[in-house]
């Protein structure tokens, strides 16, 4: 995808999570996302955050304040802002066609960032964010060639993974078949998706991710457990536009 098709899916993408944030209830918000140590209150937070970010006064202050630890300063920022009572629905959809990038990052992690970010949002609150097929496999590779901070390659070196709707597939040994969505939310240390994937490596897969989530108390601890209760899955929309439901 060339960069304007990208952001074009990243408006997309930003405005589908915001109508998903409008129609939570009050307790909804409070409720864990998929990633660990943020609620749904404080990934929409980010998401707002990210077209209009501190300037570089701002973000030296809030890296000192996060003794200069990347993620802390990520988690922290999104916290005090998720908690100064912004209207954060309203500011994603007035930000979401805005191009502006905070100085540590580029349009390609935004547009994995905001499709990842709008399923750590949508899966645990049981709703629906559609995922093009093409941006997924955009993000998924950009995701598996980048290294830091996923080190996906590292994490799920001894298998591969091949989608089962696009024209994709990474890695060598043993194969972990999944659509591209669930397969972009795996390389990016979502295992909630694990039930939805096959091939011969899955058992493997399931052992080494369940002892890290063990260890770590991550979201998925043992097979067909976990934090989320519903069978909201990512769909993804293929080039004719229709909907293929995971």
């Amino acid at each position: 995808m060339d960069r304007d098709a990208q952001w074009r899916v990243i408006e997309q993408q930003r405005r589908a999570v915001a109508d998903v944030l409008d129609d939570l209830a009050p307790n909804e918000w409070e409720l864990p996302s998929l990633c660990a140590g943020w609620r749904v209150r404080d990934v929409a937070a980010h998401i707002a955050l990210a077209p209009q970010p501190p300037g570089p006064v701002g973000m030296v202050r809030e890296g000192l304040r996060a003794r200069g630890r990347f993620h802390r300063l990520n988690h922290d920022v999104s916290v005090r802002y998720a908690e100064a009572g912004h209207d954060l629905v309203a500011e994603i959809r007035a930000h979401a066609a805005s191009r502006k990038l905070p100085a540590v990052t580029n349009y390609r992690n935004i547009l994995y960032g905001i499709m990842v970010h709008g399923q750590d949002i949508a899966i645990p609150t049981c709703r629906q964010v559609d995922l093009p097929i093409e941006a997924a496999v955009t993000a998924a590779t950009r995701v598996w060639t980048m290294g830091w901070p996923f080190w996906a390659k590292h994490r799920l070196e001894g298998f591969r993974l091949v989608a089962t709707d696009a024209d994709w597939a990474v890695g060598a040994g043993d194969e972990v078949h999944g659509r591209i969505a669930d397969l972009l939310l795996l390389t990016t240390g979502r295992s909630v998706v694990m039930p939805r994937l096959s091939g011969a490596g899955v058992g493997k897969l399931w052992m080494r991710l369940s002892y890290r989530n063990l260890v770590r108390g991550g979201m998925v601890t043992s097979r067909g457990r976990g934090r989320v209760s519903c069978d909201a899955a990512p769909q993804i929309v293929g080039g004719d536009g229709a909907l293929i439901v995971e």
